[in-house]
């Protein structure tokens, strides 16, 4: 097996596409394993992590934490909403405190843009980005590009269009970085107040029309609209909002071919796909939770491979 051209995953933006590659083929390994009766490797067996969140979320932290022990490493898991940082204790002084219990590597949520960066500068470990603020969240972009090869074949060539709050979303960025790496095509859809004046310097065309985006694309990546941009008033309400940029049954198929909906939840139902198109079989969505704990596995075997 190859090896990582990087210490640290800190974004999609610093990985090549052998990297990439190199990844999906670890995970096709990994997703064999997760689907066998005994569902543990030993292979790290002495390696430490720490899952260290200083934001709240559910999923990618049980992803993470999940692909560890299918790994065996041993699992520290740290929640800044509870701990010292309240007390005004810095990122460094969190990390270093940690890392003198002799952790291998972190894994890191932070609601600051470069947080892991930083942190890769100054610790000795290696980092994991579990997303930053609105700038990447890596592994999620690549289980997403993973479950579009597992479903399509092959992510080059593929028409992908990223749908709705595209300005504040990391998930957008990490995904736009590595279909762009991988020879896809990108358009992104929403309304104009929620997509990035710099977005087409990436190489990524703007389509405002929801219909004509869908009669494009192969694939369209429905993004979570969270509930906190409405008070600042991006759009004016969720209802109109969803006449506009949601799908419903109805809609996908009126369309002149079949496509895939993939979403990186949690869904708000009803406001960017509903119940039924969620649910439909033109849905890889639990495709992607599941193949979230192949990928995690595959970025934490791979990187724990340059400790030793």
């Amino acid at each position: 097996m190859g090896e990582l051209g990087v210490k640290h995953l800190l974004g999609i933006k610093y990985l090549k596409e052998s990297d990439v590659q190199l990844i999906f083929e670890t995970a096709d390994h990994f997703k064999e394993v997760i689907n066998r009766s005994i569902k543990k490797v030993p292979s790290l067996r002495d390696i430490t992590i720490a899952n260290i969140f200083f934001e709240n979320s559910t999923r990618t932290k049980l992803s993470f934490e999940l692909a560890e022990k299918r790994l065996s490493a041993d699992v520290i898991n740290f929640s800044a909403g509870q701990s010292s940082v309240r007390k005004g204790e810095t990122l460094i002084d969190t990390v270093n405190n940690i890392l003198s219990m002799k952790v291998d590597m972190v894994v890191m949520r932070h609601p600051n843009p470069g947080a892991g960066i930083f942190l890769s500068k100054h610790v000795s470990a290696s980092i994991i980005n579990a997303g930053d603020g609105a700038h990447e969240h890596p592994t999620q972009a690549l289980l997403d590009s993973y479950s579009i090869r597992e479903k399509l074949g092959d992510v080059a060539g593929k028409n992908v269009v990223i749908v709705g709050d595209i300005l504040h979303s990391r998930v957008a960025l990490s995904n736009i970085f590595a279909l762009k790496l991988q020879g896809a095509n990108v358009k992104v859809c929403g309304p104009r107040t929620l997509l990035p004046k710099y977005v087409e310097s990436l190489g990524v065309e703007i389509e405002t029309n929801l219909r004509k985006a869908l009669n494009w694309c192969d694939v369209a990546n429905m993004l979570r609209i969270q509930n906190e941009r409405f008070d600042i008033g991006y759009f004016p309400t969720t209802r109109e909002y969803t006449q506009q940029y949601g799908v419903n049954k109805k809609l996908l198929d009126s369309l002149d071919k079949e496509i895939v909906i993939m979403h990186p939840g949690p869904i708000n139902r009803g406001v960017e796909v509903t119940s039924d198109v969620a649910d439909s079989k033109q849905s890889i969505i639990l495709n992607q939770v599941e193949n979230g704990v192949a990928i995690r596995m595959a970025v934490i075997y791979l990187l724990a491979s340059k400790i030793k």
